[in-house]
């Protein structure tokens, strides 16, 4: 059984992670004096050179930041390639379905530009300080662990066949040094040339080559025009708790619809079995609805809005069965490896950051000289061309990514969010009703035992702590579920910061390797 563990107290600011040295750069950030965002962003370049199997300079950002009571969010995802027409990819993949990795699941990497654009507009250091512990263990090694490891196993046999991942990650084993130059030197071009180099310079140049001496569409052009995008949150009121997501592309209207169905079936019931029938089945609809409508803002076929207002809400409450499991109309399953992390600082900013290459390591492809993974997120597109997230060029496909918060009487109150594809908007459901709904603290919510349900087949995926006559219970309802490890990580790396009177209660995921720490 998990150690009812309770979440750690600062008075000062903290920063939380899902790796400890990525949590040590944050806090090294905020003892300089640099502030929460800063220190984000120092744990997101770590990140990205010493888990780059869940994130990377390859990769999109999303992020959600409160200052001085102002809330600001920030889409740093990228587009498909303009070249990237249906008829195109479905000649080119010789399918009816997007590949899973490979140079046509390749699309613009947005995290480089939206680290910038944030710092320009929130950040108190230069980009060359923020980035000194991950540029150390880029160019310096550091040493794996077992975690990191199992990732690499697995990644082997997916990438077995790419000659430039293979030679940097290939004899890569537990307690070895892992050196990664072509990154440092990455590193070193973005600090002294900044994001020009990598949109419109020399290692644009090399990303796009590469890309293209592989078959694939991406073009010099479709890098040097990627801009993100400040973009407005999109909120629901869940008891006394104003929620904040990001809009589409992102899925954060599932979470808000999911709660917004949950509160309208009144108080919650006690944890158990009938408490876990309403979550799954609310969780149910939104993911279907998540799949039938969202995808890029400039081809949603119905506004956000509508998955929000009062009548659309009563119509899917009236079909929740509070015995019986549904069966809505099934989409698409999306994994993920990605990185979650949070900060607070003493002047009251929060910052809620999420960024991710997709699957892993990406899709295989690794830029020479670089040592860049670019991101499989195009995978997420269809190829069927009545589907609203079908391919188009420079559209941008609907993203599991959703950083997020919470505000109390108008200030923020909690920085959340998890790793996990699919899995994020359910974590952030069960995480909020144990917080909100009974009081729980912040660690022991992140620490209790979780499901997953599969939006591929509605089938429930159920961590072995839970009660077992509760299964049992859920098994009679109609739901397919089984049982995973007591602690998987396919549940998420979950991290969240609450504001106290007295300074923040920080809490990190027992599924990671990642530390909260704090001044």
């Amino acid at each position: 059984m998990t150690p009812r563990m309770e979440a750690k107290r600062f008075p000062t600011a903290c920063v939380a992670s899902p790796h400890y040295l990525a949590s040590s750069a944050g806090l090294a950030v905020l003892a300089s004096g640099g502030n929460a965002l800063d220190a984000a962003i120092a744990a997101n370049l770590t990140l990205g050179v010493v888990t780059p199997y869940l994130c990377g300079f390859g990769g999109d950002l999303f992020a959600i930041l409160c200052k001085e009571g102002a809330v600001f969010a920030y889409n740093g995802s990228g587009r498909a390639p303009a070249a990237a027409s249906l008829e195109i990819v479905r000649r080119a993949v010789g399918s009816d379905h997007m590949p899973a990795d490979g140079p046509h699941s390749v699309t613009v990497p947005g995290a480089v530009e939206a680290w910038f654009a944030l710092l320009e507009r929130f950040g108190t250091m230069w980009f060359g300080d923020l980035v000194r512990q991950a540029r150390r263990y880029a160019h310096e090694g550091f040493p794996l662990t077992a975690k990191a490891e199992e990732s690499l196993t697995r990644a082997r046999e997916r990438f077995a066949d790419s000659p430039e991942w293979m030679a940097l990650y290939g004899q890569a084993r537990v307690g070895q040094l892992l050196h990664q130059p072509g990154l440092a030197r990455t590193i070193d071009m973005l600090s002294t040339d900044g994001p020009d180099a990598f949109y419109r310079g020399q290692i644009g140049l090399a990303i796009a080559d590469h890309v293209r001496s592989l078959g694939g569409l991406l073009s010099e052009e479709d890098l040097a025009e990627h801009r993100g995008e400040w973009v407005a949150p999109i909120s629901t009121g869940y008891r006394d708790v104003e929620i904040l997501e990001l809009p589409p592309n992102a899925q954060g209207i599932a979470v808000l619809e999911a709660l917004r169905i949950v509160e309208g079936n009144g108080d919650l019931p006690p944890d158990g079995p009938d408490r876990h029938h309403i979550l799954i089945e609310a969780m149910k609809v939104a993911l279907a609805d998540r799949d039938a409508y969202v995808t890029d803002p400039a081809e949603m076929r119905r506004p956000v809005e509508d998955l929000m207002a009062d009548d659309w809400i009563s119509g899917r409450l009236r079909g929740i069965d509070l015995h019986r499991a549904a069966e809505p109309m099934p989409g698409r399953a999306a994994v993920g490896g990605t990185a979650y992390m949070c900060a607070a600082d003493a002047d009251g900013m929060c910052v809620s950051m999420i960024q991710s290459n997709y699957m892993g390591f990406g899709s295989g492809v690794t830029v020479p000289d670089w040592g860049i993974n670019l991101q499989n997120r195009g995978a997420y597109f269809s190829l069927d061309s009545d589907h609203v997230n079908v391919i188009a060029p420079r559209k941008r496909t609907l993203h599991t990514l959703i950083p997020a918060m919470a505000l109390r009487a108008g200030r923020p109150w909690l920085a959340f969010g998890t790793m996990g594809g699919d899995g994020q908007a359910q974590t952030h459901l069960q995480l909020l009703t144990r917080i909100i709904d009974d009081g729980e603290d912040v660690q022991r919510a992140i620490d209790a035992p979780r499901w997953a349900v599969s939006p591929g087949d509605w089938a429930v995926l159920a961590e072995s702590r839970f009660d077992p006559a509760w299964l049992a219970d859920l098994r009679a309802r109609g739901h397919r579920v089984s049982f995973t490890e007591q602690l998987d990580p396919v549940m998420g790396h979950a991290h969240a910061i609450l504001a106290e009177d007295n300074g923040y209660a920080g809490a990190t995921d027992p599924r990671s390797e990642g530390a909260v720490l704090g001044l």
